[in-house]
């Protein structure tokens, strides 16, 4: 009785830490900076989540999408993941120029979010770029897990340089 009861508790025990480590598994964010320093050292494609701080949207990707473990296994070993907020006062240097806040309306916006979003500025918004820089896609909204890794596949396997979004997805 005694060997069956420390069996099932080691059991127990070792199931709760693989759930644990399982879990706490997360997309390594990076600034833009971090991301733009690593792809110098070890290129690789850069996926942008373009957010605000009051974007519900947003906040439900975070809590959902990117919590989910393919999502975040697939994100971390294929992309350097970027969080940039839409909204952000700090000003950010690439390829000799200087992106910043810019006053606007209510609020205002980043010109670097600006730019990578062509200028549709919606929130969530995502952009995939190639090692290069080039753009892949944009692609705005909330996104479930499903879609999330068709778009990310999408990029990563380089499916855009053979077929468009639209024949890839099966979208009409």
């Amino acid at each position: 009785m005694n060997k069956i009861l420390i069996c099932a508790v080691t059991l127990c025990a070792a199931a709760l830490m693989s759930n644990t480590s399982s879990n706490d598994v997360k997309i390594k964010w990076l600034t833009w900076e971090e991301a733009v320093k690593l792809n110098e050292e070890s290129p690789r494609k850069i996926f942008v989540d373009v957010f605000t701080d009051w974007c519900g949207w947003c906040k439900r990707m975070d809590a959902t999408t990117f919590q989910d473990p393919e999502v975040v296994r697939y994100m971390n070993d294929h992309f350097y993941a970027v969080k940039l907020d839409a909204e952000t006062r700090d000003e950010i240097k690439f390829r000799n120029q200087e992106f910043k806040y810019v006053e606007a309306g209510k609020g205002g916006v980043h010109t670097l979010a600006y730019s990578l979003l062509e200028g549709k500025m919606s929130y969530p918004s995502f952009v995939t770029l190639s090692e290069s820089y080039d753009r892949i896609a944009v692609s705005p909204g909330f996104k479930q897990k499903e879609q999330m890794l068709k778009e990310l596949k999408f990029a990563a396997e380089e499916q855009y340089k053979e077929v468009s979004w639209k024949e890839f997805s099966g979208e009409d």
